[in-house]
């Protein structure tokens, strides 16, 4: 868990602002296209983080959202607008691609990923009113100025600008991080944007200043201050987000509160696929669906996002998910142990709460996923070398904690007797008959390996 960025400690030693309460907000996407896996990945890490926080005793309330207008195609306040241009390509209006694409994102997120949903999902577009009287506060404490394009908030005002990012301000010129468009400084960002002359945008609204939409950064620090106070605890998001984004957020916040923004700061890394970075020229950009269609389990994929630590940069390859996929089948198979039928250790009781404490230790060790796996997989691999059930306790820590679900509510009654009946035939030694009902149960999707103590199931 990083404090600004530079120290590294343990969840449990989060001084929060209020006992045992933690403010939590979360970038979250600009909703004008179809999400991508690279766009899942840090959300799955911050549902670890939730997670995690939650075991650990702290009450979180967590914000993350909605980014439905004001972003444009580059950082820095240049470019086209991402909604206008998704509008434009699909023929409808912004308002329309906004509505399609959140459908779509809540669908994947917490229906398919089975992501925790944020306690506050606030829209950009419903916060027009407090982002206006935002600006309005900066402007009234002197930080901002207006030039053609828009309103600006005046960088040089502040003494620690850039301090997260540990940008060098004085080295900066115009070009280097920005275009010339008339600022004072290079670093200075939009806070209010104008309306081009002659131009009717779909999501533009009068203002002080003129018609226009407000700057990105805005959004982040008014909904922030609006649902969970001046100050929090934990602000997460893309490394991306750290030389423009959240420098900006932090900037505008602390003008206006005097107060610190927020205690920590938590950055995923970005994941690569076939050690390239995603891009439409290279036609290596995936979807959800992508993986579903070719016959994975999207738990494999959140497995293999948690197979590296969140502040190192990852690589996709369908191989690497294939390793994943066969992980996760593995541990399917051991926790099916659970039901194996007939069971000679149904009554073994083993000393398992060291299994249980390990893996909550490591992911309150700044989120240290792998470590978390590998305990998993060392814990997994006594139950099946003991030839014991996993108890259902530490399944339901794995479900509960990384949100991945091994609690399967067994087999139908029709499926236990035909096992049971397949064992009579064994004894018997009637192999035809243990052929033919091993055969129907793997048209039902249960295999059968035999064991020196009896008959296991499992999944195929």
């Amino acid at each position: 868990m990083k404090i600004q960025d530079t120290l590294t400690r343990s969840l449990q030693d989060i001084q929060s602002l209020n006992e045992n309460e933690i403010k939590l907000y979360t970038c979250g996407l600009t909703v004008y296209s179809q999400p991508h896996i690279g766009n899942w990945v840090a959300y799955i890490y911050w549902d670890i983080l939730v997670r995690t926080l939650k075991a650990s005793g702290y009450n979180v309330t967590r914000v993350q959202n909605i980014t439905d207008v004001g972003h444009l195609t580059s950082d820095e306040d240049a470019g086209e607008d991402k909604m206008l241009k998704g509008a434009l390509k699909e023929g409808i209006t912004a308002w329309q691609v906004a509505e399609k694409y959140i459908a779509i994102a809540d669908d994947e997120a917490y229906n398919q990923l089975g992501l925790l949903r944020p306690d506050h999902m606030p829209r950009a577009t419903d916060y027009i009113p407090q982002q206006i009287a935002f600006v309005k506060e900066l402007e009234d404490e002197g930080y901002t100025y207006t030039i053609e394009d828009g309103v600006y908030f005046d960088t040089s005002k502040l003494d620690n600008y850039g301090e997260l990012a540990r940008l060098d301000i004085d080295g900066l010129q115009f070009g280097a991080r920005v275009e010339d468009t008339g600022k004072k400084n290079p670093t200075d960002f939009a806070v209010w944007k104008f309306s081009s002359p002659g131009e009717k945008r779909d999501m533009e609204w009068e203002s002080p200043w003129g018609i226009g939409f407000p700057g990105w950064h805005l959004e982040c620090s008014v909904m922030a201050r609006e649902i969970l106070g001046d100050q929090i605890d934990i602000h997460t998001g893309g490394i991306d987000h750290i030389p423009v984004h959240h420098t900006n957020e932090i900037a505008q916040t602390e003008a206006v509160t005097g107060k610190q923004f927020s205690h920590y700061w938590v950055h995923a890394n970005h994941i690569k696929v076939n050690g390239e970075k995603m891009s439409k020229s290279l036609g290596n950009i995936y979807t959800l669906k992508d993986i579903t269609d070719k016959g994975f389990d999207l738990q494999a994929f959140k497995l293999m996002v948690l197979s590296k630590h969140y502040s190192t940069e990852g690589n996709f390859t369908w191989e690497i998910l294939e390793a994943a996929q066969n992980r996760l089948k593995h541990w399917q198979e051991v926790a099916d142990l659970r039901w194996q039928i007939p069971s000679k250790s149904e009554t073994q009781t083993t000393e398992t709460s060291n299994f249980n404490d390990e893996l909550l230790n490591a992911l309150q060790n700044d989120l240290d996923t792998p470590a978390a796996v590998a305990i998993i997989d060392a814990a997994l691999g006594f139950y099946e070398s003991n030839n014991q059930q996993p108890t259902e306790a530490f399944l339901t820590d794995i479900k509960s904690l990384l949100g991945i679900n091994l609690l399967y509510a067994g087999i139908t009654d029709d499926q236990k007797s035909l096992i049971t009946a397949r064992q009579e035939a064994r004894d018997s030694k009637d192999w035809a008959e243990s052929d033919r009902i091993r055969h129907e149960l793997a048209e039902q999707g249960i295999g059968i390996k035999d064991t020196s103590t009896g008959q296991i199931w499992y999944r195929v």
